[in-house]
């Protein structure tokens, strides 16, 4: 099954895609460094695929070749990269082609940039007609890896990609998240070659799904805001939205806001604020949501995996129950990977980037946290196709969703849980444990150590859950009724 098949049902329902179809219905959360628990800086992201579809997890080595002219092998995008490029970590697809890396989704460079890449997003009709959408343009396909090998800090990302989309065009809508040790950036690509973006504040935190979501931009404030060259000119003079004092709302003049909005996204950020501020009463049907919130309490890398994997958990939307309404959850059986970038700032550089991953769904996964100053992955992220196998990462976790689906949350209650509150537990001991050795060690020898480390978890993950998939074959099986005559 290729990518292009995906989601046809959203095209028929009006949205304008663009020609390249993407994972479009991905859930990011961003966290600022002050909201979080620990003062790191948090881009997160559910990416939704299909429910068999194998993703990797790798390491690109630093380069210094010379220029290079990268090719999409999935829609012709050409453009040309720095001959100099930073390591940097993906999570690609199983299928590769030609050596290059297809959606490779998200990573972190060897200067603690992390990027993830991307909510997909939808454009108004309007819009689209007045810069329509570039077929060989730059895709969700290529991002990462034209990209994130080049920038030093959240906002050159910005800045970078911004230029690539304004000279080549780009293929599709889509939502880029960049961070830093003291930044976050989410950017928007609302048509063929217009963008915008805006500084996440460092107190607040943001849940986005699949819509173009950056309201009003102070297009003279450039320490908060970005936006593709002349960009109220066009808006103003396409008749988009209203511009003021140089000022526009990007939402308004490229996004949707519609019925399929209705059920589809802003009920998944409802559950997302629903759960960092309760104290904000909100309706599920609200259409009028913020796009960044303050959370009532810090949030941690917990915090963030428990929105991740939420179907409407605690309510009567509950996906693994009655469904009341038909929303769409942020946790879905198409998840593929979940991802948390953490660059964090109580530790040293060498050891700040921090690549969680959860493999298929992370309702019934765990996230493993990976060091990012390595050399090498732990051998179960390189291997899995879009076939069941016994080895791969990706299918172990899998396995669970798939035995645990049919009895909706009972075996995930009885089995899941208590594993994963426990397995995550030793986690976390795991990773302060090896931060407090790491820091005595220096150059090959540390990045050894640090892969090493993550060998070591990825086993006790793994391990962990094939031993919980034994003992959900024999509970699942015992849910069989059984009619039989008690006096034969």
């Amino acid at each position: 099954m290729k990518r292009m098949q995906l989601l046809t049902g959203i095209m028929a329902a009006g949205l304008t895609l663009g020609p390249v179809i993407s994972a479009r219905a991905c859930t990011t959360v961003l966290v600022g460094k002050d909201a979080s628990q620990d003062g790191s800086t948090l881009i997160a992201r559910n990416e939704d695929v299909d429910t068999a579809w194998a993703k990797h997890f790798v390491v690109h080595p630093a380069t210094s070749n010379g220029p290079t002219e990268y090719i999409s092998k999935d829609n012709g995008f050409k453009v040309t990269v720095p001959g100099a490029g930073l390591r940097y970590t993906a999570t690609p697809d199983w299928q590769q082609k030609d050596g290059q890396d297809q959606f490779s989704e998200d990573g972190i460079n060897s200067a603690n940039v992390a990027m993830s890449a991307t909510e997909s997003g939808t454009t108004n009709k309007k819009a689209q007609k007045a810069d329509p959408f570039v077929k060989d343009g730059i895709a969700e396909t290529s991002m990462v890896d034209v990209v994130l090998p080049y920038i030093h800090s959240a906002k050159e990302g910005v800045e970078y990609l911004g230029k690539i989309v304004e000279e080549k065009g780009s293929a599709e809508n889509n939502g880029v998240i960049f961070s830093d040790k003291n930044s976050i950036w989410y950017m928007e690509i609302g048509s063929g070659h217009t963008w915008a973006a805006v500084r996440v504040p460092n107190d607040k935190y943001a849940v986005i799904a699949n819509q173009t979501s950056i309201g009003t931009l102070k297009l003279n404030d450039h320490a908060n805001y970005l936006a593709s060259p002349g960009l109220a000119k066009f808006v103003k003079r396409h008749h988009l939205a209203q511009v003021t004092q140089n000022r526009v709302n990007y939402a308004q003049a490229f996004g949707t806001n519609n019925k399929l909005d209705a059920t589809y996204n802003w009920p998944r950020v409802w559950d997302g604020q629903r759960l960092l501020t309760p104290s904000k009463k909100q309706s599920i049907k609200q259409h009028d949501l913020a796009l960044f919130m303050k959370p009532d309490q810090k949030i941690s890398v917990a915090t963030v995996q428990r929105v991740l994997a939420s179907h409407f958990n605690g309510t009567k939307y509950d996906s693994n129950g009655k469904w009341v309404g038909g929303y769409r959850p942020i946790n879905v059986p198409t998840d593929v990977e979940s991802h948390i970038l953490q660059i964090r700032n109580d530790v040293p550089a060498e050891i700040a980037g921090v690549q969680w991953l959860a493999m298929a769904s992370p309702a019934t996964s765990v996230y493993v946290p990976f060091y990012t100053n390595v050399n090498t992955t732990p051998h179960q992220y390189q291997s899995g196709t879009d076939q069941p196998d016994q080895s791969s990462a990706y299918w172990t976790y899998k396995l669970t969703r798939v035995l645990t689906d049919p009895y909706r949350n009972k075996l995930i209650n009885k089995d899941v849980r208590p594993a994963q509150k426990k397995l995550n537990h030793q986690l976390q001991v795991n990773l302060k444990q090896s931060d407090q050795t790491a820091q005595q060690l220096t150059g090959s020898t540390l990045s050894n150590y640090l892969a090493q480390q993550n060998q070591q978890n990825a086993d006790l993950a793994q391990n962990t859950f094939e031993k919980l998939n034994q003992k959900l074959i024999v509970d699942s099986s015992r849910q069989t009724k059984i009619v039989h005559h008690q006096d034969l």
